[in-house]
């Protein structure tokens, strides 16, 4: 069956069909040895050989992996300004794994990455309400008052809840769940209230939980945590 070359590589679990439109414009993809520069070239990827980089795409084994971001690192493949990825952390193991969203360079804590790329797309996307729960740190001391206005939303930002763990006239810790997440929406939030986010950690996505794994390091996730923390995979 002809489908898309970027759909094609999204189906072999290679890249997201995002980034293979990047990545095909970038003329960094071949097809039975030829640079194809057009995302809508028709392959059947089954037959067709798709090369990334030189190297032949084929279908990755599934697998998902739950990553502790530390501090300091982006979470894109490559960076243009040298900094460390939190592939360059997977090393070998980051073959053919994508990451389920993003975490900005100063947030750490709890980011999936896997083969699956349509579990990617459908975790990352903003109508699947899946929540997202973070430990912040803010400067000062951020009110109940404040704490409800961002429940109860500033422009087009608002977290689902706001929970004050402890606060003094120097810092607050707070817990915050979103169900979006749109880009920086944290610190945006706590900016719109006068704080600053000092720190910034997610604990958890969905029901799974970012618990004990220590910076830099992962663990593998089944088949079946995926399912009690999501719903049924299709």
């Amino acid at each position: 069956m002809y489908v898309s070359l970027e759909r094609a590589l999204s189906k072999l679990g290679i890249l997201s069909r995002s980034r293979a439109r990047v990545s095909i414009l970038d003329g960094r993809v071949t097809v039975n040895g030829r640079v194809v520069r057009d995302p809508r070239h028709q392959v059947v990827p089954e037959r067709a050989r798709i090369a990334v980089d030189a190297v032949a795409a084929v279908r990755q084994p599934w697998r998902t992996v739950l990553l502790h971001k530390p501090r300091g690192t982006v979470t894109t493949r490559r960076d243009p300004e040298g900094r460390p990825t939190v592939f360059d952390l997977l090393g070998h193991e980051a073959r053919g794994l994508v990451a389920v969203g993003r975490l900005d360079l100063a947030s750490t804590g709890l980011l999936l990455l896997t083969t699956d790329t349509q579990l990617a797309n459908r975790l990352a996307e903003p109508s699947s309400n899946v929540v997202r729960r973070y430990a912040a740190t803010v400067r000062a001391s951020l009110s109940d008052d404040e704490a409800r206005r961002m429940t109860e939303g500033i422009g087009d930002l608002r977290a689902e809840s706001v929970h004050v763990r402890k606060r003094s006239s120097r810092e607050t810790h707070l817990i915050i769940e979103l169900t979006e997440g749109k880009n920086r929406e944290i610190r945006r939030l706590c900016l719109a209230t006068g704080h600053e986010v000092t720190a910034l950690k997610r604990i958890a996505f969905g029901d799974l939980e970012l618990g004990t794994l220590a910076p830099g390091t992962w663990r593998d996730v089944t088949r079946d945590e995926l399912a009690r923390a999501f719903g049924p995979l299709a």
